[in-house]
Formats: C-alpha cells, structure tokens, sequence
C-alpha cells in the first residue's frame, strides 16, 4: 500500500467522520430560544470549528489504521469481491 492511498484513505474517512461529528451536540437558537434578527432558529450557539477537528482526528486515526492493518494483513483480498469470476487467478 503505497502513501498516497494512505492518505486517500484517511482523508476519505477524515471527512466521512466530520461530517458525522458536526451534527452531535449541536444547541441552536431555537432550542434555547434566543432567535437573533436576521438568522434561522437552526443557527448554532457556541460552535467551536477547532473542537470538531481535534475530535474528528482523533477519531479518524484509529479508524484508518484498523482499515490499513485489515487490508495488509490480507484478512480482506480483492478475490472475496469477485462474484463475477472477473479476476484472473
């Protein structure tokens, strides 16, 4: 597994977990009910950016590397993903 599809990999699942983390715990105006004029009720209250990435990070890391070691220790091969007998044996 070459460097770049290290890094492919974690980015692929890098966002896939940001995406994920920006939804949880989430207070907005609504929930608190404070509408500032001119926003929507589902505008956030006290988002910090900074948290969310150190936290999609740290999440990622261990994620990624338990791919990583699945896919060089060859529990999982491209040959179990054949179903149409395509790979030359």
């Amino acid at each position: 597994m070459s460097i770049t599809a290290v890094l492919v990999l974690f980015s692929i699942v890098w966002f896939l977990i940001l995406f994920l983390t920006l939804q949880i715990k989430i207070k907005t105006q609504g929930d608190i009910g404070t509408v500032l004029k001119g926003t929507h009720a589902s505008s956030p209250i006290n988002f910090s950016m900074k948290k969310r990435l150190i936290t999609t990070t740290l999440i990622s890391l261990p994620i990624s590397a338990l791919i990583i070691f699945t896919i060089l220790s060859g529990i999982i091969t491209l040959d179990m993903f054949d179903f149409y007998n395509l790979i030359e044996k």
